[in-house]
């Protein structure tokens, strides 16, 4: 990775990564790196998360219009310490303990340029194809992606940096502040991190649904306000919508669908104030059937996000002061051997108690 050559080099202990290979398989096998450029540094691994588009991979071999084609290695969400720097890279040196923002961009398009790289359609993201992720010993990546630690957070903490990243690029996106009462549709990983980031922004109110007990009760102990039950029954909307608005006990000035179903969808509109905000986070399925004109006639603003911009140092900065604690939301966590990089996969697929799964290399 990173902005350097294309040769490969020899390092004094074979560099190895879990690869994707085919549906259902992951193998760890060596992984060249190409020689640093100047601008980049070499990181040693320390904590991998598992997100649910690692997931999809596996089952699929692709996500979200990305096909993979050949084998890739797998992962994005990661910290590390650096081992090498470039010989211009003067912001960070050997030993540093790094977080990763996992997306190169262009910087010459009109997206990146006004500020938007993250909609940069030369990006080259981790573990998105062809472009090979982080589950591995060792990196490149350019230093300017990759975010000093303060010392009283972890490694994991700043893998965790990622998912929380889409969380609070979300909350900007729906302009969340101190007057606004969230409702959050799904309570898995990225729901969680969603009501972290609303939270740290200063949300009055944070209602959260979901089909799933366990993860409403976690949810629960993570600070939300009230949680809901609901349906996965599509008939079911307006008795959730009832639900919900009993719960909140007051209007729904922003809604987060971090599940991005049809259901989910249709709740969230329903369920939102006239002259409110949806943001569309989830993106379960890639067409929905909702009452559009219904909410139009409210005039609920719809927004979408795609992963985040200049996150990281705010990311950094909640967990720094304590605003945000991720530690939580890290159920499982797993060695690199062949076998536990298995099961950490199975682990995260079946979900159940699992919220996030995290490699510790």
């Amino acid at each position: 990775m990173g902005r350097g050559g294309e040769g490969a080099v020899d390092m004094e202990e074979e560099n190895m990564a879990a690869w994707l290979v085919g549906i259902n398989t992951l193998k760890i096998q060596p992984f060249k790196l190409p020689p640093l450029g100047p601008h980049d540094v070499r990181v040693q691994m320390k904590a991998v998360g598992i997100c649910g588009s690692d997931v999809h991979y596996l089952k699929t071999m692709s996500c979200a219009g990305f096909v993979v084609k050949e084998p890739m290695v797998i992962g994005h969400e990661c910290a590390g310490v650096i081992s090498e720097v470039g010989s211009e890279v003067k912001s960070l040196v050997v030993g540093d303990r790094v977080a990763l923002e996992p997306g190169i961009s262009c910087l010459c398009c009109n997206y990146c340029k006004g500020g938007r790289y993250n909609l940069c359609p030369d990006m080259k993201f981790f573990a998105t194809p062809p472009v090979h992720g982080s589950l591995a010993n060792q990196i490149n990546h350019p230093a300017e992606l990759c975010f000093k630690l303060p010392d009283n957070v972890n490694l994991e903490e700043g893998a965790m940096c990622e998912p929380l990243s889409v969380g609070i690029h979300a909350c900007r996106r729906a302009n969340v502040g101190p007057e606004t009462n969230v409702l959050i549709m799904g309570a898995g990983p990225i729901g969680l991190v969603t009501m972290l980031a609303a939270r740290a922004f200063g949300a009055r109110r944070i209602v959260i649904v979901d089909v799933d007990d366990h993860r409403l009760r976690v949810a629960m102990s993570l600070g939300a306000d009230g949680v809901v039950v609901v349906s996965p029954n599509i008939q079911g909307v307006d008795e959730d919508v009832a639900q919900i608005h009993k719960t909140m006990c007051a209007d729904i000035d922003v809604t987060f669908d971090c599940a991005g179903f049809s259901k989910t969808m249709s709740t969230a509109l329903n369920a939102t104030r006239a002259g409110g905000k949806v943001c569309l986070v989830g993106m379960g399925h890639n067409e929905m059937t909702v009452p559009l004109t219904p909410a139009a006639a409210r005039e609920v603003d719809i927004v979408g996000i795609f992963r985040y911009k200049d996150t990281w140092p705010l990311c950094i900065e909640f967990l720094r002061t304590g605003k945000i604690d991720v530690k939580p939301l890290i159920t499982h966590r797993f060695g690199f051997s062949q076998q536990e990089v298995e099961e950490a996969f199975e682990v995260s697929a079946r979900g159940s108690t699992a919220i996030k799964v995290m490699f510790n290399l």
